[in-house]
């Protein structure tokens, strides 16, 4: 977490300010609209990334739909991917995470002002709840992000297997999936080095309802992954 260190450091004086504005806006999250807690955590992020030596390159943005009521589905590599999609991504989303990491500082405030769903893997129950309270939202207009691998790589840029039932909400709300193909974004976080790092954010062509209707879960997970690991394996190592 060194890098994490210097971001604070290089933005001392922004800091304690932005800190308290971002742990107020946790804590009345409904008294602010969307758009405007989205953007103060991309102010918080560019800020951060700027004091951090990451560059966050951003490729396919015309893949995102125009309307709202899509899903993210990005492969995951560490504690960082969340906010670089925030950084490189124009429109709002909220995010489905594992309930192991509700209180890591910083993220816990930021996935408060995402208004975002904790699961618990292990209670079918509140799973079954948080996959219906998604498809009730996706389908009202709001846009999700889900980590199918369910835990982050241990091996960089490999893709590890994505588990078909993280597609049941989107699959029940009909909506566009959105492949996303995370580069280098273990490198800010997951490692101990200072040295600038180039994470790469690549949104890819949406699976839309009528290219996946007859498609078991499953086969929508080897469809995403293979469409990530394609672009991975093309631009791995390129800082275009």
């Amino acid at each position: 977490m060194k890098r994490i260190v210097m971001m604070v450091l290089r933005n001392i004086l922004l800091v304690p300010f932005m800190w308290c504005k971002l742990c107020y806006y946790a804590s009345h999250v409904d008294k602010y609209p969307e758009n405007k807690r989205y953007n103060m955590l991309k102010f918080i992020v560019k800020r951060a990334n700027k004091g951090g030596n990451v560059t966050i390159k951003t490729y396919g943005k015309d893949n995102i739909p125009k309307e709202d009521g899509f899903m993210f589905f990005p492969n995951h590599q560490g504690l960082y991917d969340v906010l670089a999609i925030v950084d490189a991504c124009p429109t709002p989303f909220s995010v489905v995470a594992k309930k192991e990491v509700a209180d890591v500082p910083f993220l816990k405030q930021t996935f408060a002002c995402m208004k975002a769903y904790m699961i618990d893997r292990d209670d079918i129950r509140q799973s079954l709840q948080v996959i219906n309270s998604v498809t009730d939202e996706v389908v009202g207009g709001r846009n999700y992000l889900i980590f199918a691998e369910g835990t982050r790589s241990k091996k960089g840029n490999e893709v590890q297997e994505m588990k078909g039932g993280s597609f049941k909400s989107a699959t029940r709300a009909k909506c566009p999936i959105v492949p996303v193909a995370l580069i280098d974004s273990f490198k800010p976080f997951d490692t101990k080095s200072l040295s600038k790092v180039t994470v790469q954010v690549h949104f890819l062509k949406p699976l839309y309802y009528e290219e996946y209707k007859d498609m078991k879960t499953t086969e929508i997970a080897k469809e995403v992954k293979r469409r990530i690991e394609k672009t991975i394996e093309k631009y791995c190592g390129d800082e275009i």
